[in-house]
This record gives C-alpha cells, sequence and structure tokens, in this order.
C-alpha cells in the first residue's frame, strides 16, 4: 500500500510538494483526518485545525508562486505540550496550568520552523511536566506505543505522544525535548530517530522548563536526513551544511561500565548485531572505560540529582499548595526528593559535572560513543500504573543510559537497530561530546542504513 504523508519522510514529502504531485493544503487535511481516524486520542491534546489550514494555504500560494522557502515548506509537524503556542496556554502535560493566561506569542523555535514553512498541525501529549521516561500520564491519558502486538505498552518519555504520533505516521516529524532522555527514549522505545542536539543549540525563549542546566531540543523523526534537515531550520539556515561522513575513517568507542548493566537479552543480540554490521562496514569499534559514567552514580546517591533538584527549585511553591493534589503523585513523589538536596550539594554537583565533563571530552577526543539508548523494550503500561515501586524502578533504568549524556553535556541521535523481546524495537545510541553536533550527524548519516541492517 502507499505510504499516507504522516508516514512518510520529510524527504519524501517534500518532493511532492516541491514537485507540484502533492499540495500543501491536501496534505494538512489528510493528516487531520489520519489523526481523526486513529483510535489512541491520548496522542494529541490540541489540535490547531484553523492554524494548520491557514499555513497551508499560504505554503500552496507559495510553491505555485516559485516563491518556495525551501524544503521544509508544508511539511507537518506537531509540537510537544511544553512550547508556547500564541492564544493557548501552555500546560506542560498537567491539568494544573490549563487555566493559565494563553500565551501572548509562539516560542521562538516555533517562530523560526514557521518562517521555513512549516505547518503546525498540534500539541502532542507528555509525561506531566517531563519528568518521567516512561510517558504515563494521567490526566490526559498514555499513548500506546504502536508496535505492540501483545498488550498495551509505554511510548516512553517525557516525548510520549511526540514518539507515537511519528511512529504512528500521523505526522513526518515531532518536535521534543531531552533533560534525562526524553527524545532518545520514545525514539527508541517506538522505532524511530530521535536527535537530542547539544543544550543551547537552539532558542530555548517560550519552552517550559523542567532543568534549565539539563533542558535541551530534538526532533523525533524517520531517518537522519530528515534531522539534519530539521536541524539546519532551527538554527536559521536555508539548507543543510552537514556532509556524509565515510565510515572507514571513523572512530566508535563501546562502554564497558554502567550501560550494559541489566541489560535485556534482546536488546543486547540487536546493539552487538548493529556493531558487527558497522565494523563490517570500516568502522574502527574499541572498548573503553569511562570513569565518569561511575562517578555520576555515585555523585547522584551522595548529593541528589540535579534535575531532581532544579525541577523542586522550579516547582516549590507548587508542591506546597493544593495544586500538589491535582498532580501524578508520582510525578509529586520525584520533585519532593529534590528538596533534600542542600546548596552545597547542588554547589558539588555543579562542579563535579564541569570536572567530569572535561575529562571526558578528553577522554572521549574526536571519537564517538555507541551504547543501547534504553536497556529495555517499551514495558506494559497496566503494572507500571498499578505499581508505584515497579513504576520507579523502571522509570530509573529508563532513564539511566541517556541521562548519563545529559549530565555530560552530549549531544545523541537514536537509531533503529532491530528488535527485542516481544517483537518491540531496539535503539542504538551514537553520541558525541558537546557542541560536536556536526560531526555526530555525519556519522549518523552513513551510518544509518548499516545500523537498520539494511546494507553492509
Amino acid at each position: 500500500m502507499p505510504l499516507t504523508f504522516g508516514a512518510m519522510s520529510i524527504a519524501q514529502l517534500s518532493l511532492l510538494i516541491q514537485s507540484g504531485k502533492a499540495d500543501p493544503v491536501d496534505v494538512a487535511e489528510a493528516i487531520f483526518d489520519g489523526i481523526d481516524r486513529y483510535a489512541d486520542k491520548a496522542v494529541f491534546t490540541v489540535l490547531l485545525r484553523e492554524r494548520a489550514m491557514r499555513e497551508a494555504h499560504a505554503s500552496s500560494k507559495r510553491v505555485r508562486d516559485g516563491r518556495s522557502l525551501g524544503a521544509l515548506d508544508g511539511i507537518p509537524i506537531a509540537w510537544k505540550d511544553l512550547f508556547d503556542v500564541k492564544g493557548l496556554a501552555t500546560t506542560a502535560g498537567s491539568v494544573v496550568l490549563a487555566d493559565n493566561a494563553p500565551a501572548s506569542r509562539d516560542a521562538a523555535i516555533v517562530t523560526t520552523l514557521q518562517n521555513a514553512g512549516m505547518v503546525a498541525v498540534g500539541r502532542t501529549n507528555m509525561s506531566e511536566f517531563a519528568f518521567s521516561g516512561l510517558g504515563i500520564n494521567p490526566h490526559y491519558g498514555t499513548p500506546e506505543n504502536p508496535h505492540s502486538k501483545d498488550e498495551p505498552r509505554i511510548p516512553g518519555g517525557s516525548s510520549s505522544g511526540a514518539g507515537v504520533a511519528v511512529a504512528a505516521g500521523l505526522v513526518p516529524v515531532a518536535m521534543g525535548t531531552d533533560t534525562g532522555g526524553s527524545v532518545r527514549i520514545p525514539a527508541a522505545l517506538n522505532g524511530i530517530v530521535g536527535y537530542k542536539a547539544t543544550r543551547g543549540r537552539y532558542a530555548m525563549e517560550g519552552v517550559y522548563p523542567l532543568a534549565t542546566s539539563l533542558d535541551s531540543l530534538g526532533p523525533l523523526c524517520r531517518s537522519v536526513q530528515d534531522a539534519v534537515w530539521i536541524d539546519a531550520a532551527m538554527r536559521g539556515l536555508t539548507m543543510p551544511t552537514v556532509a556524509r561522513r565515510p565510515l572507514q575513517d571513523v572512530e566508535i568507542v563501546i562502554p564497558r561500565n554502567v550501560v550494559f548493566d541489566g541489560l535485556g537479552s534482546g536488546v543486547a543480540d540487536a546493539f552487538e548485531s548493529g556493531i558487527s554490521r558497522l565494523r563490517a562496514a570500516g568502522a574502527h569499534i574499541s572498548p573503553i572505560e569511562i570513569p565518569a559514567f561511575d562517578e555520576i552514580l555515585s555523585l547522584m546517591a551522595k548529593h541528589g540529582a540535579l534535575v531532581t533538584a532544579e525541577a523542586f527549585a522550579l516547582h516549590r511553591e507548587r508542591l506546597a499548595g493544593p495544586e500538589a493534589a491535582r498532580m501524578d503523585h508520582r510525578v509529586v513523589m520525584r520533585t519532593r526528593l529534590g528538596e533534600k538536596t542542600s546548596m552545597v550539594d547542588y554547589i558539588a554537583i555543579l562542579a563535579a559535572r564541569a570536572r567530569l565533563i572535561a575529562d571526558t571530552e578528553r577522554l572521549v577526543g574526536s571519537r564517538l560513543v555507541a551504547f543501547p539508548s534504553v536497556a529495555h523494550v517499551a514495558p506494559p503500561i497496566a503494572a507500571l500504573e498499578r505499581d508505584d515501586e515497579l513504576f520507579v524502578a523502571t522509570n530509573g533504568k529508563t532513564l539511566r543510559n541517556t541521562a548519563l549524556g545529559n549530565f555530560l553535556d552530549w549531544c545523541g541521535v537514536s537509531i533503529p537497530c532491530g528488535t527485542g523481546e516481544a517483537d518491540m524495537p531496539v535503539g542504538f545510541l551514537l553520541s558525541a561530546p558537546a557542541n560536536r553536533d556536526e560531526a555526530l550527524l555525519a556519522v549518523s548519516l552513513a551510518a544509518e542504513t548499516v545500523i537498520r541492517g539494511e546494507r553492509i
């Protein structure tokens, strides 16, 4: 069967629009029709039909008149419910913000991609206040992983709706945020590509925070090529500058510590198959010990987590008032842990972080780092909703690998590498030190088909 517009890559859909074989208005109408017909109504929290059709008509006229804004003109995009959209309250997946004053303007990055011609179709669901890697939301429902064949499984979080919207073929791209893995986790668990940029690479104005020392942005999409195009537009470029890098001179290191602890057997097999294919394609693969990984875990045990300390500072007054009773009790419980982190602890965390970032940059150098995006495949939702202890343990394990990169200020790309238990997707994470995004994307462009097992 032919692909729907929502199931196409940006590159595929752009070719149709720019060649005149598809009109942006027809594309937008088809996107909304697909969303309306999709059974799971927890993927989106708000649809922006009127705005989207207005933007699609403007795009259609530009293309017909020979004034296209570029490859992204007319491409639909969904926005996580952390990004300000003019005229709407930004709820951040929580009912306690639903009555806030509507945003007076779009978030800066929403405006940037609108200026590139993209069509905003709606806001996607998420973990409340972006504070969970599982994607469960008791207020707006939990989007179900579209790959599950047995029982409803988690989408991954916190960009849960974004991951499902792309994986289910509802939109070609959705924008997420990533503080501890919230782009790469749902990408991995839903079998799509997720790119977490270096923190500060894009404008953050109008994005509801979780922990500003860690918050970053990135797209969830179908291919690394799509991520490269979106990245360029997010930086105000009219076309990408990233060039595919041959794998023959690429050096990739695999950590021996922490990231493989407690790994699901299917995850290990899928990852190792990806590594074998990369090696066969000419990449130089070597094991390495990254001491910072163990030190980060020890630092958290001693002083508390950086994300929890900053989240508590953000929500302190809310947690002390009646709004706490209207929040997900698991989010409340985790956020209140930040109260235990004193100012002395916080300063110690920041000092240690600066040292570990510098030490790891010297150790890794120009090489890339590879390990599984998530230690397991998407688990069933029901047991996690029933059992708070299981929820906490699973959330910690889900976030472990990706959160190491956030703490070290890395950029990363999660690429599907196969399936594990219950035939659920497994993600292969390539990472690089801060501000080496172009190098990471250049290698990822060449490595993607190899990692996926599409060729050797």
